[in-house]
């Protein structure tokens, strides 16, 4: 009896420690000091981004199949529309139509901080053009959202860099390091060999230049709207990027007639492994970055969702069970494995000698390729062929203590105190990755304000970006200039 009241007792104790840490368990940081109003001429970035969704610069992994035409004339586009930037900015083309623009420093012996955006968007998909509530390249302003493949991914970020080192030119400022900004051509490319960003950090690193800090796409400031739990903006800044891994795996049987089949074919026997690596799938864990994520957001909670972030270390395992069952959140806590496409005989009635899957792996920092593959082989088998078609590694994680993130920081909760400055792992891709030869801080933020319904829309049908957004955007990239290319 003693022992159960031993039991209780301690019971007892770790609840009320644990509700006494959740009445503590607050936002860190202090109200951010209000930053001076900036000048933005919002209705010529409305005119200029609508305009700039004209021009249809699709890339395409085979350069051949691209039209530089249409790159051409958005180049155009841009020289007569930001005269400023091209009178003194040095401009170079590198690649096939890749943009890198050099402003010059009062200080040379600083090192240079980068800009990014890229000129590409993916393609129309065929069949979808009549879904369109507008024409995917008209640019069409409704007074709400402008509406056009690359409002949101990412003429928008382009367009708003220029308008504000423009802005920024208007009124005489000076950075005391260079900025650099680097408009690649082709990011919508996946692991392209010879992209425009590879092409522009050769160039650089040839040079022997090293970037202090690198601002790319990633990011949101995202709505958090729960009842009763949660009512805040999120702005994600990404810190890194998952690797990707494409992997044909084949097996291989007799063939013949479908009339005198086997008891399984080689797809039947595919079936199987496709089962095998869809229940075996990678270890999850709760990473750094994830850890951070619960402590910035959690902070911010309710109070019984407070009780659970704040004791994130006690209750680890059941949040794990939980996330692993939820695909937008399993995919932040391990590699991911996707089967997406399959082939077997050329004929309904031949039984195929060779059956073949492809699975897609979106690979976590801290693993390799060569660590899915040994996985893989590990699942499905001796007797199965695994052949990787292509892949890349995870890209570094980025410091939250260097002066370009504090600077994001403070930006972001300056503007608005009810957000959350929280670093994240972005899912995709980006051009960022490539620079991390020659850059150590490299973050991926784009301060629109935008919600999941319209960030799903992002390469799918009526993409389209809320005007009420771009004024802070603006304002968040003149305010980055000055901060983080000063001393």
């Amino acid at each position: 009896m003693q022992y159960l009241y031993g039991v209780l007792i301690a019971i007892g104790v770790f609840f009320v420690i644990t509700l006494i840490r959740a009445a503590f368990f607050k936002p860190k940081e202090g109200k951010a000091e209000a930053l001076p109003p900036e000048n933005v001429d919002t209705e010529r970035y409305r005119k200029n981004l609508s305009e700039s969704l004209t021009y249809k610069t699709i890339s395409d992994r085979d350069p051949k199949k691209m039209d530089f035409a249409e790159f051409e004339r958005f180049h155009e586009f841009l020289r007569n529309t930001y005269p400023l930037i091209h009178e003194k900015l040095e401009l170079e083309k590198v690649s096939y139509a890749s943009l890198l623009y050099r402003w010059k420093g009062k200080n040379p012996k600083l090192d240079p901080i980068a800009m990014l955006s890229h000129q590409d968007v993916v393609p129309i998909s065929k069949g979808t053009l009549d879904d369109w509530t507008h024409p995917p390249f008209s640019g069409f302003d409704d007074g709400e959202f402008i509406w056009g493949r690359g409002a949101l991914d990412m003429k928008n970020h382009l367009i708003g860099v220029m308008e504000s080192v423009e802005t920024l030119l208007e009124e005489g400022f000076i950075p005391e390091r260079d900025v650099y900004l680097c408009f690649g051509h082709d990011e919508e490319v996946m692991s392209s060999d010879i992209s425009g960003a590879k092409a522009i950090v050769n160039l650089l690193s040839e040079r022997g230049i090293r970037l202090d800090a690198v601002l790319d796409e990633g990011g949101a400031m995202l709505p958090v709207n729960v009842k009763g739990v949660i009512n805040k903006k999120v702005a994600g800044i990404g810190l890194a990027e998952k690797g990707h891994a494409d992997f044909k795996i084949s097996v291989n049987a007799k063939g013949g007639h479908s009339s005198q089949p086997p008891k399984h074919s080689a797809l039947g026997e595919l079936a199987n492994v496709i089962r095998k690596l869809e229940n075996n799938q990678f270890k999850s864990e709760l990473t750094p970055m994830m850890r951070s994520l619960f402590d910035k957001v959690g902070r911010s909670t309710s109070y019984p969702v407070r009780l659970i972030a704040c004791n994130l270390p006690l209750l680890k395992y059941p949040v794990l069970a939980i996330m692993k069952r939820i695909p937008p959140a399993a995919c932040m806590i391990r590699t991911t494995t996707a089967v997406t496409q399959a082939e077997g005989s050329p004929a309904p009635n031949v039984l195929p000698q060779k059956a073949s899957i492809t699975a897609n792996f979106r690979i976590m920092p801290g693993m390799t390729v060569e660590d899915v593959e040994e996985h893989v082989k590990k699942v499905v088998g001796d007797r199965v062929e695994v052949e990787l078609i292509k892949g890349q590694n995870p890209s570094n994680v980025s410091p939250t203590n260097s002066r370009a993130f504090l600077a994001i920081d403070e930006i972001c909760r300056s503007t608005d105190e009810d957000t959350i400055v929280a670093p994240f792992l972005v899912m995709g891709g980006t051009d960022a990755r490539n620079y991390e030869p020659i850059c150590g801080n490299v973050y991926r933020y784009a301060p629109f304000t935008v919600n999941t319904g319209l960030l799903l829309a992002c390469h799918g049908t009526n993409e389209r970006i809320p005007v009420e957004t771009l004024t802070n955007a603006v304002a968040f990239f003149k305010r980055y200039i000055k901060k983080v290319s000063a001393e």
